[in-house]
């Protein structure tokens, strides 16, 4: 069952600090578990979005290139850790701090994903926002998404270069920057 499209409203939805979103995918990124907190805040029963692409969450306003960089990791077989916002099924937004990690079966295979999300701090994502609107004009000057994911995660490459950041470090960095 296709659910049908949403459009961003504006309207931010947060979640308390001792909460925890989870969820679990499937290799291909369909949705294989959801708690309570990711039913309450993608604003979907359970029933409607298990078996569903976890990308039904992905806000407009989120740039490709973070989840490039996100895939890239987990196909190495590595955890990631993300700013991200999301898009819930009533239109309302939630940023979330997102920890993946492939799931390993007991033959070492990777068998899925799971992924852990707490509530960000504001000045987390605050120093967040202008990177990924520039990401976002970088990436929206190209109709093809392949193309603008591609420019979208030149674009980030560049930034974390001028930086002389990994990814990781950029994420802890502004994590870091936030705490303080």
């Amino acid at each position: 069952m296709a659910l049908a499209h949403v459009s961003p409203n504006g309207v931010e939805r947060t979640f308390r600090d001792d909460e925890i979103i989870v969820s679990k995918t499937d290799l291909q990124g369909r949705i294989t578990y959801a708690n309570d907190v990711f039913c309450r805040m993608a604003a979907y029963p359970e029933a409607d979005i298990l078996g569903q692409p976890h990308s039904l969450v992905r806000h407009p306003e989120m740039p490709r290139a973070v989840f490039r960089e996100l895939w890239s990791a987990l196909k190495e077989r590595r955890e990631i850790f993300a700013y991200v916002v999301n898009l819930a099924g009533d239109g309302t937004h939630y940023w979330v701090y997102a920890h993946v990690t492939p799931s390993i079966g007991p033959n070492g295979e990777v068998v899925g994903y799971h992924s852990n999300r707490r509530a960000p701090s504001a000045a987390g994502v605050r120093a967040i926002q202008p990177i990924y609107r520039e990401l976002l004009a970088e990436e929206r000057k190209y109709p093809k998404a392949s193309e603008a994911a591609d420019r979208g995660a030149a674009a980030l490459r560049q930034t974390l270069t001028e930086a002389g950041m990994t990814y990781d470090e950029f994420v802890w960095s502004v994590t870091t920057e936030a705490a303080a």
